[in-house]
C-alpha cells in the first residue's frame, strides 16, 4: 500500500436542484446542501487513494464546518490531503470551495478494508434481522 502523507485528491460538482438543501431535506433553501458537501469531501479523499485490488476504504468520521452558502449554477470543488497514516487508519484535511472562495473545512478519517470481508460482515448483519 503506497499511502504517503501529502497525497491529495480532488472532486467537483455544480450546484443543481438535485444537491440543494431543499432537495436533500437538510433545509428549505435552494443552496448547496451540507450533505452534498460532505459527499464531495469524501469523494476527494477517495480520489487521493490508490489501493491494491481487493481493498477499499470506508469513511468512519467527518468533522466539518459549512461556512458559506452557494447558489444553483455555481461550481464547487473539494480537496482532501492525507495528513496521517496509522496502519489502516487514514486522516485527511478536507476543504470545499466555490468560485468566491472557501465554503467548508474539516477533518475526515477513513479505514482501509478488505472489500470481500467487509461485504461479508455487512451481509451477515442483514441475516440476523
Amino acid at each position: 500500500m503506497d499511502l504517503n502523507v501529502g497525497r491529495k485528491g480532488r472532486a467537483q460538482t455544480t450546484v443543481s436542484t438535485l444537491n440543494t438543501a431543499k432537495a436533500m431535506g437538510s433545509g428549505q433553501l435552494e443552496v448547496f446542501a451540507t450533505p452534498a458537501m460532505v459527499a464531495l469531501m469524501e469523494q476527494a479523499a477517495v480520489n487521493a487513494l490508490e489501493l491494491p485490488e481487493g481493498q477499499s476504504s470506508v469513511g468512519t468520521s467527518l468533522t466539518i464546518k459549512h461556512n458559506a452558502a452557494t447558489p444553483i449554477g455555481a461550481n464547487i470543488f473539494a480537496i482532501a490531503e492525507l495528513v496521517e497514516v496509522d496502519r489502516r487508519k487514514l486522516v485527511f484535511t478536507v476543504e470545499a470551495f466555490d468560485d468566491a472562495g472557501q465554503i467548508g473545512v474539516g477533518k475526515h478519517e477513513r479505514f482501509v478494508i478488505d472489500a470481500d470481508s467487509f461485504l461479508a460482515k455487512a451481509q451477515a448483519r442483514n441475516q440476523g434481522m
